[in-house]
């Protein structure tokens, strides 16, 4: 786990590879869950039945439920402490490059791709690979931007 106390520790930071955090179950219950709470009840994540005969041999999660567990994923890979607040900035380029099927287990790894200040903050990109343990190839890369504020003391 890495640990940055300061806006100059973070800055220092890039290149930084991060993780792997722990492993997390994507389960049926919540692509049902996730399915319901956006309107996406396409037959792909949620017939086991149809989908057993489809392109990927099972139910899977959406690529928006993926994306989503971003951030419970990405808090298992670094902490920052003395911080007054920090806010999701945003997603440069997200891509989903193998399904990610029903029962599966998740986990991801990250690399500091790049740190500037940007008055009294400091923005961090992070590329964020989700893998799974369904397959060679991750189910998400992401590029997530946040935008950080330290205590003053700690800028």
């Amino acid at each position: 786990m890495s640990i940055f106390a300061s806006a100059s520790e973070l800055l220092a930071a890039t290149g930084t590879e991060l993780g792997p955090g722990p492993w997390q179950v994507v389960d049926q219950h919540r692509i049902q869950a996730f399915a319901d709470a956006t309107g996406d009840h396409q037959w792909i994540h949620l017939d086991a039945e149809r989908a057993a005969a489809g392109p990927f041999g099972s139910t899977i999660a959406h690529g928006f439920l993926t994306l989503s567990l971003l951030p419970v994923l990405s808090r298992e890979l670094y902490h920052l402490h003395h911080v007054k607040q920090i806010l999701n900035y945003g997603l440069n380029k997200v891509r989903f490059p193998a399904p990610l099927p029903s029962g599966a287990s998740v986990r991801a790894t990250g690399r500091i791709a790049e740190v500037t200040r940007v008055g009294d903050a400091v923005q961090m990109v992070t590329t964020i690979t989700v893998h799974s343990d369904a397959g060679e190839k991750p189910c998400c890369v992401a590029d997530s931007v946040a935008r950080i504020y330290f205590d003053e003391e700690h800028q």
